[in-house]
Parts: C-alpha cells; structure tokens; sequence
C-alpha cells in the first residue's frame, strides 16, 4: 500500500509515499545502546576535495548498528519493533535475544511485532530465519547474502528485494539474484529467508525538490547546460546536439562495460538481462 494526498498544497499534487503500515507504532526513537553517531562530509574527502558530487545538507541522522553477521547461533529471539532506518531503504526488526542481548537486522515483508527468529541449521524455514545455503530447501527466496563466509550479508539488502536459491553441488549453491543474474555462492555462507520489507519504496514519488535536500540530495545540473571551460558537452548557441555523453573529465560514458574485473567474476554462470534496446535497425 502507498498513501497518496489530497493536493492542499502544488508539492502534494504529485506526492506518493510508502504508508508505513508495516512499522510498530508508539516507539519514540531507536535503541541507544544501537546508535551512533553519523558525521556528514558533504561529498568531501580528508583533503577537502568533493570525490562524490550532489551531496550535502539534509537531515541529522543517527546510525543504527545493523547485524549483518547473524552470528548468534541456536539462541532465539523475539522481535520487539518493526521500525525506520533513514540509513537504508528497508526496515530493520529490534530482537531481544533470550540472553539479554539486543540487534537489529534487516526486516523482511510480513515479520511482525512478538514474532520469534533464530540463527540455525535446522527447521522451521520461516521469515527471519538465518541458516547456511546448504541447509536451506530449494526454490527458498533469501536475501542478506554472505559472499565469504563469516564475513556478513553484502548481497540483497535493499527494499523489497529477494534472491532465490535455485541448486546445490560440488559445495556451491547457485543463487538467481534480482537483477537476474546466476552465479555460485559457497554453500557454507549464511542468508536469511524471505523478501524484504518496504517493497513500495519504488513506487514514491517525492513531490518536490526539497524533499530531496531533506535527505542531503543536492541538485545536479546538466553537462549541455554549463559553459565549456566546466564541462565538455558546455557551450554553443543555443541547444547543441552530437555530443557523445562525456564527464566533466572528458571520458566517454558509452560503449564499453563500466564493471570492474572481480574476482567473482569467475563465479558469475549466467550474466544480468539486457534490456532490448528501443531502437531498430532497417
């Protein structure tokens, strides 16, 4: 469900935003013993220097200590909260462990408030569960996807995404990912079961420019648009068009592959989907 508004105002003419419905209600603010704080650098580095371009302002923002590990094996715990991190687009779920301990982790869809979650090697296989590929059931959607063991899910963490874990041999699991790539993930390596929450984070639409700033977004304003002594593709009367798309440093931003050469490369059985291209050739 998204909530849409009744235009009061030109910035709601347009305006769609996630409802929230999935969030424990009545929490006043996150764990303090999960918190800490979150310095800005406005895009700069240590010398002062911008290295990621369109970034400044915006809200005060805590950051919340994400269990990514799951590393706590055959202990339970019981969800306490379903609630917003501004740090990412997914929810994250507050655990209380048996043992007195407390963790977030990334909240998947249809994990609630009293629910009880686990790390271990044997069933049930339910929402929130964490297990190794090689004791997961075939067809399971998982997300939170360690790539080495013992080192974290880095795999399927954003809103509303999930992998499906489509065979096991030879001590690999082959996962389908969300963008539709195959590849091989040692079987000895933790995921999480189900899909993850927030899944109409794709469908908001902001409404207007300063719900942007709000998140520390700042404009972006196009190469053509600028004179040439700031950007190759500056200057000429008026519109000019036969440009090929370049950065402000001059290098070309088409026709070759922009994906660094990993080392998991090797692991990749089938490549991501390509888009079919509108244009036809005659």
């Amino acid at each position: 469900m998204v909530k849409k508004f009744r235009p009061i105002t030109p910035s709601q003419r347009k305006l769609v935003l996630s409802s929230k419905e999935e969030l424990t209600k009545g929490i006043k603010g996150p764990e303090k013993s999960l918190t800490q704080k979150k310095n800005r650098t406005g895009g700069r580095n240590n010398r002062g220097r911008i290295t990621c371009h369109h970034r400044g302002g915006g809200h005060k923002k805590k950051y919340r200590e994400v269990d990514f590990r799951r590393d706590k094996e055959n202990i339970p715990a019981k969800v306490a909260s379903i609630e917003y991190d501004p740090n990412r687009t997914a929810h994250i779920a507050l655990l209380h462990y048996i043992d007195g301990e407390k963790r977030y982790i990334l909240a998947p869809q249809g994990l609630k408030k009293g629910d009880t979650v686990a790390t271990q090697e044997t069933p049930p296989f339910e929402i929130g569960y964490c297990m190794k590929l090689k004791s997961l059931p075939l067809g399971t959607f998982i997300h939170n996807i360690e790539l080495k063991p013992g080192l974290g899910g880095k795999l399927v963490r954003s809103a509303g995404l999930s992998a499906q874990l489509m065979a096991k041999s030879a001590g690999y699991a082959t996962v389908k990912m969300p963008s539709g790539e195959i590849r091989l993930i040692n079987e000895k390596c933790r995921a999480t079961i189900g899909t993850l929450s927030n899944s109409e984070h794709n469908l908001e639409v902001l409404g207007k420019a300063g719900r942007n700033r709000w998140k520390g977004i700042r404009p972006t304003v196009r190469g053509s648009a600028m004179n040439p002594v700031d950007h190759p593709l500056g200057g000429g009367e008026g519109r000019s068009k036969g440009h090929h798309p370049q950065t402000p440093w001059a290098q070309f931003t088409k026709g070759f592959k922009t994906r660094s050469k990993k080392k998991s490369k090797k692991m990749i059985v089938k490549p991501r989907t390509r888009r079919k291209s509108k244009w036809v050739d005659h």
